[in-house]
């Protein structure tokens, strides 16, 4: 593997270095996405298989959860080696195919990078855990118990339990903030911070344009293991665990967020810029200061190039006015900075159940609220089957494969119920995902809703996606331009958005009711081919339930 310190290459001025701001980003999980051998599993063919369809929905970029090997305890974010792909999803040769298939569709690849922990059979961690004296014995974070033999401090892991695992070998505690079978790594030690480096050149060096960091947040941890706060009741939210944990009974100040990361994460852009065209996209999972993490991770230009919060993937349905509340707090505490949105992923219930369920046409809501997602300034991120309207799967216990819902069952299911398989052919056998017994079952009711279902019926969310995502690819403002918030009340989104000479009126009515946006005396023209119905006459936008409008102020 190359050294991380290699020095920079000539830039390629004709390369789009900017291709990410405002990029509609597709997010595959690859072991329910198509498979291609029977083995009930999706792999890194069957996405290339798919490519075609991902590309004809209108997206910029895929990213790709991860593939690398893995005893799959946590389903691939428990890593062994992170320079080659499980032999469950493929090659090192098929991810190469992959790429060279999407770069001809046009589609940028993106990786699921997992930098804050491994598996513990990685060779890392067999060498630390060793011995104490081995040279990687500082590789992971060590601490020896308190005198009564119980964990260092009061840190929760977010699947449960004390983030603290005593090993026999060392006779120490080292600290997990995820399942006890993936430690975490030391970034306050330079050697790894240089081998997670040399791990990122040996993705780039093969091609790909970018990378999902994995909990981006949780890289540092004070040195000084103090026990963190309490969380008083009245501040706790459910969006970084469950209402059920007790992780959310704490105030995370020093075992995650820690100030340490800015360098390395100027490190890690460095690298990157090396590298013409690529970027990088960081989750932040922090309830409390989410967006000032975001605006201090994409500050400047050399850090990372966009982050996402979970402001949108909280339990809580989205309002007008959260929406406005969100955007409006981000503009203030990162006005240089980029967030990428996103209203799913394969850690969150599904929209269609979480939002849509109590709605009066659900369709039409999922398609106003993907509408909305799709002309906020930032980039988005689509999340498998959410053209599809798919909704959570209800599933039973003996089928869960996730440890985190089957700790928490039955209060908390699990992440198992938004990564069923994608659904291809309503009348094949699992809805075309597999001719084998799916690691998960294909439930019934998404059978209805699958891709040859929806294909060609212009009223469906399918060719929703595919008409919106061809009406934003003709407005660059809707991808890159500035936003304004314009008054309107009740479940009403309105705002502008300016890039350039072009400025354009978006208005969004999130609820069931008719309603309508004053904007004065004005003269509006409105823009045809976003597919909805909502009228305009001077100075007034009438919107009808779950309607939209698009046009000019004249």
């Amino acid at each position: 593997m190359q050294s991380a310190l290699k020095a920079s290459s000539k830039p390629d001025l004709a390369v789009d270095r900017d291709w990410w701001r405002g990029a509609v980003i597709y997010q595959i999980y690859p072991r329910s996405y198509q498979d291609s051998n029977g083995d009930g599993i999706g792999d890194l063919k069957g996405i290339i298989g798919r490519l075609p369809y991902i590309a004809g929905l209108g997206a910029d970029a895929i990213w790709i959860s991860p593939f690398f090997k893995s005893p799959m305890k946590d389903f691939g974010y428990d890593v062994t080696d992170y320079c080659d792909v499980d032999p469950m999803f493929g090659t090192l040769a098929d991810f190469d195919e992959l790429t060279a298939e999407a770069h001809r569709l046009g589609l940028k690849v993106m990786i699921d990078e997992v930098l804050s922990h491994t598996a513990d059979n990685h060779p890392w961690f067999k060498e630390s855990r060793s011995s104490r004296s081995n040279p990687k014995a500082d590789w992971y974070v060590w601490a020896n118990s308190r005198p009564d033999g119980t964990p260092p401090n009061n840190w929760l892991s977010i699947f449960g339990g004390s983030a603290w695992q005593w090993d026999t070998s060392r006779q120490q505690y080292y600290l997990h903030n995820f399942l006890a079978e993936q430690p975490d790594l030391n970034f306050h030690n330079h050697e790894v911070q240089n081998a997670l480096l040399d791990v990122t050149r040996f993705w780039l060096e093969r091609g790909v344009d970018g990378f999902r960091l994995d909990t981006i947040n949780f890289y540092f941890h004070s040195q000084g293991l103090e026990n963190n706060p309490p969380l008083p009741p009245e501040q706790r939210n459910d969006q970084t665990a469950p209402a059920v944990n007790p992780y959310n009974y704490q105030d995370h100040i020093y075992d995650k967020s820690r100030p340490e990361n800015l360098g390395f994460l100027e490190r890690f852009r460095a690298l990157l810029d090396e590298y013409p065209a690529t970027a990088a996209v960081g989750e932040v999972g922090d309830s409390q200061r989410g967006l000032e993490v975001v605006a201090a991770y994409t500050a400047g230009g050399k850090r990372v190039h966009m982050c996402y919060s979970f402001d949108f993937l909280a339990p809580e349905k989205i309002s007008a006015a959260k929406v406005r509340s969100v955007l409006e707090s981000f503009g203030k505490v990162a006005s240089d900075g980029w967030s990428c949105w996103a209203f799913s992923n394969h850690d969150v219930m599904r929209p269609a159940s979480r939002w849509a369920a109590g709605e009066a046409d659900p369709t039409a809501y999922l398609k106003v609220i993907s509408a909305l997602l799709m002309s906020l300034r930032g980039s988005v991120c689509i999340y498998q089957g959410e053209e599809l309207g798919l909704g959570e799967a209800d599933l039973r216990f003996e089928d869960l494969q996730d440890p985190y819902g089957i700790r928490f069952w039955p209060e908390f299911k699990g992440r198992d119920g938004c990564r069923t398989p994608m659904v291809w052919d309503g009348s094949a056998t699992n809805g075309g995902f597999s001719s084998a017994k799916p690691w998960l079952p294909v439930p019934a009711k998404h059978l209805s809703q699958a891709v040859n279902v929806q294909q060609g019926d212009e009223t469906s969310l399918l060719e929703h996606y595919r008409r919106f995502l061809t009406f934003r690819r003709a407005h660059p403002a809707l991808a890159k331009g500035d936003i304004t918030f314009i008054e309107s009340a009740g479940d009403t989104v309105a705002f502008t958005r300016r890039a350039g000479n072009e400025q354009i009126v978006c208005a969004f009515n999130l609820g069931a009711e008719p309603t309508k946006v004053d904007l004065g005396n004005r003269s509006l023209q409105p823009l045809p081919g976003h597919g909805f119905s909502g009228q305009a006459s001077t100075g007034s936008i009438q919107l009808g339930g779950y309607g939209a409008w698009f046009g000019r102020i004249d």
